[in-house]
């Protein structure tokens, strides 16, 4: 994660005037515009899945590099009023295109993941992120397939870090997983062995026994 000589950050599907302002970025940030170059990576991630996966990365490469040269804080600043933005916005976001809303989760939820203040999550994230995951287990997101297998991926992912910071949310979300699971009628069996599957990596402390691997992974292939 050190290494920000790696190009490996799916900026290829930039045009080159673009790639080559991110690549100055991860090198030599204090030579760009980083309010530009953090709005071109919230709207990417907006709208590509892949690419909001990676993201975090790349935002954790640039306020490393930004750090050690002029130790600023300019692009995380700039990040975060734009997330915070969005997050505001995510109701109607995920009314107008629900591809657009589970972007949004993966890519806050991998920023979550990657930057930190201390080695500690930063303090700002914890409660947009529990919004955005309590959002994904209301009962009209849980009759989504898409929005579930989100809710399952972020879970997975940061589960555990978030239970640490707040563990009083993470029961009202697990409250409603589980009442998903026993209470409501029409969910899929996909969506249902997901949730069950859930409920249990959590039981295990974040850990899924191979047993249980076994069980939910050749139910998952079938």
């Amino acid at each position: 994660m050190e290494n920000s000589t790696k190009e490996d950050y799916r900026i290829q599907s930039f045009d080159m005037e673009t790639q080559n302002l991110l690549k100055t970025a991860l090198k030599d940030p204090s030579s760009v515009n980083l309010d530009k170059v953090s709005n071109i990576i919230v709207d990417q991630s907006l709208k590509d899945q892949v690419f909001s996966k990676e993201a975090g990365r790349i935002c954790y490469t640039i306020v490393q590099a930004e750090a050690k040269q002029t130790n600023g804080n300019v692009f995380r600043r700039n990040l975060l009023n734009r997330l915070q933005q969005e997050f505001k916005d995510r109701e109607e976001t995920r009314l107008r295109s629900l591809q657009e809303w589970v972007c949004f989760v993966t890519f806050i939820c991998n920023i979550f993941d990657y930057l930190k203040v201390n080695n500690m999550p930063m303090v700002a994230l914890v409660h947009p992120v529990y919004d955005c995951l309590l959002r994904l287990a209301q009962p009209d997101a849980l009759m989504n397939e898409e929005e579930v297998d989100c809710l399952v991926l972020q879970l997975h992912r940061i589960g555990d870090q978030l239970e640490k910071v707040n563990n009083q949310r993470m029961d009202e979300l697990f409250f409603l997983l589980r009442d998903g699971f026993l209470l409501q009628d029409g969910l899929s069996s996909m969506a249902r062995l997901l949730l069950l599957e859930m409920l249990e990596f959590r039981a295990g402390g974040w850990l899924l026994s191979s047993t249980a691997h076994r069980y939910y992974y050749s139910e998952l292939a079938d």
